[in-house]
């Protein structure tokens, strides 16, 4: 089994009005690790203070792309809070055609060799228009033919299912260069909230066990949305996924 974590973007709200007492939350619940997705103010080594202190690790963090003028201070603040890959992404209009695709991926390799002197590591984190078809193949398909070897895929599951992919076929397509998946359930209804892991359509037991054991190192939960009470969702979230040997916690 594969440890859990958390998308902190997941507790936005709650994060924004006390982060540390958020943080602590996620760590009596259980979650193994964090990725990020903004400090709300805090200063790198405080975060990682606190982070160690409730014995968490960190799995990524989320963040813009880096490029010659920012580069300094994204590896500066990752390698403060003991994070060694950086998730990134582009929105819909930035892949519409294969030649966009292509532009898209040439700016990830350039930011993986931007890092890889400072030992980090790029993905690309996908939403469900990256699953749109051009021509006879995915938006997704088309930007990793592109990229090189060392930019790795964090597959959101739920994303990819909402854009009439099948993530199992995907995850186990992608596997080798996969070692972070986003977990998120739903109803996969246009508009519609996200749920707890394990209360919506996607079987999380065929898409985890598509993924390459030697590769994927850790299962994180997002949701972006949900009906219920968020912290209850992650709670829920991480019993069921605990509970059915799909993930490792601490407790």
């Amino acid at each position: 089994m594969k440890p859990v974590a958390i998308q902190l973007y997941t507790v936005r709200d709650a994060c924004a009005k006390d982060f540390f007492g958020t943080l602590k939350k996620i760590a009596d619940i259980g979650y193994k690790g964090v990725e990020f997705a903004g400090l709300h103010g805090a200063k790198p080594a405080e975060v990682a203070k606190v982070v160690k202190d409730l014995g968490l690790a960190v799995s990524s963090s989320h963040a813009g792309l880096p490029a010659k003028d920012n580069v300094a201070q994204i590896v500066d603040q990752e390698k403060t809070l003991g994070s060694r890959r950086i998730v990134t992404g582009f929105g819909p209009n930035d892949l519409k055609t294969a030649d966009d695709c292509k532009k898209a991926a040439d700016r990830l390799n350039a930011a993986a060799e931007l890092v890889k002197p400072h030992g980090m590591e790029i993905g690309y984190h996908n939403h469900w228009w990256e699953f749109s078809r051009i021509g006879t193949r995915t938006a997704h398909e088309i930007l990793f033919s592109s990229v090189a070897d060392n930019v790795f895929a964090q597959i959101d599951v739920y994303w990819t299912a909402y854009g009439k992919s099948d993530p199992v076929k995907v995850v186990k397509r992608m596997a080798k260069r996969v070692p972070l998946l986003h977990l998120k359930d739903g109803t996969l209804e246009e508009n519609k909230p996200h749920t707890a892991i394990g209360s919506g359509k996607l079987d999380m037991a065929a898409i985890i066990g598509a993924a390459d054991p030697k590769v994927l190192d850790w299962l994180i939960v997002e949701l972006d949305s949900c009906e219920t009470d968020m912290m209850e969702a992650v709670r829920q979230s991480y019993i069921y996924l605990t509970s059915h040997k799909l993930a490792q916690g601490n407790k």
